[in-house]
């Protein structure tokens, strides 16, 4: 009995040993494949070594290469990430494609309602924006006026016979104190006026009208605008004024007045005037402003006549702030003489040439006599009263006094003299430059 015992235990002994050893053999793999996996998590969260990416890109594609030498040349970037089809972008014929505007990707804001357009207009307190007058430029022109100097059909108060003193057939004529005859179709049946308002003048402000009257053997376009530059000089000199310079006998050896020789007729041709200055200027209510602007007449050569006469008889000599003439005292002293005497809150300038030099030294006699004193230089502003002559030096041409007499552009230099001076009375003149 005592032998029996150990048998049983050697058996179980025997029995355990296959068993025993495929636990140890599970155990030993178990923990193999556990091994790796933990180093791997341990791992987890540590940026990989450049040198372990290269080294384990090379291993792959030296595994796929041995594996499946197929499969390693065909894996590319097109084969790992294929091209979008047509199919896959635009819809077949059965399907529809949504359309979107760039509002269905913007903000979606709350709607408001607008108030109701009150039925008054509430005054605004912010400061209005100030009145510009349009921008032009150089207004040229001329215009036909009926009260212009010709055609002219009265008497010559001269002699106080019919100016058109000769006819031949169907025309009729003038034949001028030096014989010569000069018909009417050809020489005083011109109406036309050359107009001239610069870019800078404005109505609403303080100005004056220039009234040019030009000499023997002239037009108004060959000589007044274009040899003499009358419009320019008025522009450049940048005075506040507008320009009338009617036509007198055309390109004709004589001094005529026209229609200014009648009592009331410059004061009818300056009312025309201030409508048409009214309509080019844009702005037909000025009319009134125009009709009371003050006039300065300049009278070239044989202008001193309609000069003359406007100044004695033309019923708005008050009007007349300044009388220039250019070369021009040929006669009509008396008349100068007397508005002179009669105007002493205007001015009066007189340049000469040894061809007027007598009638200047005349007329200077007898302002003398009268008690007015005479200036014989321009160096001086004009002002209320001044009375001026000034003798040119030789060389200064009759032809050329109007641009060369004793500055270039005389007729700029006596306007900026004139605005130069706040006291002179017919200063609604102002500098705009």
């Amino acid at each position: 009995m005592v032998g029996a015992v150990p048998k049983p235990r050697a058996d179980m002994r025997a029995d355990r040993t296959p068993s025993d050893a495929r636990g140890r053999v599970l155990r030993r793999g178990l923990i193999s494949a556990l091994v790796p996996l933990s180093l791997t998590l341990v791992q987890c969260g540590k940026a990989p070594s450049p040198a372990a990416l290269a080294a384990n890109s090379q291993a792959n594609v030296q595994v796929v290469a041995k594996t499946n030498q197929k499969v390693a040349s065909g894996d590319t970037f097109e084969d790992r990430f294929p091209a979008p089809q047509f199919k896959e972008r635009f819809p077949s014929a059965s399907e529809s494609l949504l359309q979107r505007q760039m509002s269905d990707f913007s903000p979606k804001r709350a709607v408001q309602q607008q108030p109701e357009q009150a039925p008054y207009k509430v005054a605004s307190l912010e400061p209005q924006v100030p009145y510009k007058r349009p921008a032009r430029e150089d207004l040229t022109t001329l215009v036909s006026m009926k009260s212009s100097a010709f055609p002219y059909f009265g008497n010559n108060p001269a002699s106080d016979a019919p100016f058109l003193n000769i006819a031949k057939g169907d025309r009729r004529g003038h034949r001028s104190y030096s014989g010569r005859v000069f018909w009417q179709d050809e020489t005083y049946n011109d109406s036309r006026v050359l107009v001239h308002v610069p870019e800078h003048f404005d109505v609403r402000k303080p100005g004056v009208i220039v009234v040019f009257f030009h000499g023997n053997g002239a037009t108004l376009e060959r000589d007044v605008r274009d040899r003499q530059l009358v419009p320019k000089q008025i522009t450049d000199s940048g005075v506040n004024a507008v320009l009338l310079a009617p036509q007198m006998a055309v390109n004709a050896a004589d001094s005529s007045a026209g229609k200014f020789w009648q009592p009331g007729g410059f004061k009818r041709f300056m009312e025309e005037s201030a409508t048409h200055l009214a309509g080019l200027t844009g702005d037909p209510n000025s009319t009134r402003a125009f009709a009371s602007m003050p006039i300065v007449i300049v009278g070239y050569s044989g202008g001193f006549l309609p000069t003359a006469w406007s100044l004695e008889v033309g019923g708005i000599s008050d009007r007349v702030r300044g009388v220039v003439l250019l070369d021009a005292v040929y006669g009509e002293l008396d008349k100068f003489a007397s508005w002179i005497e009669s105007h002493r809150s205007g001015f009066f300038v007189s340049a000469y040439t040894r061809h007027t030099a007598r009638r200047d030294r005349e007329l200077m006699s007898m302002l003398r006599q009268k008690g007015i004193s005479v200036a014989e230089d321009m160096d001086q502003p004009l002002r209320p009263g001044s009375v001026v002559f000034v003798e040119t030096a030789d060389g200064i041409t009759h032809r050329d006094y109007v641009t060369r007499a004793w500055t270039q552009d005389p007729l700029k230099d006596v306007l900026v003299k004139m605005a130069a001076t706040p006291s002179l009375a017919l200063t609604r003149v102002a500098s705009s430059r």
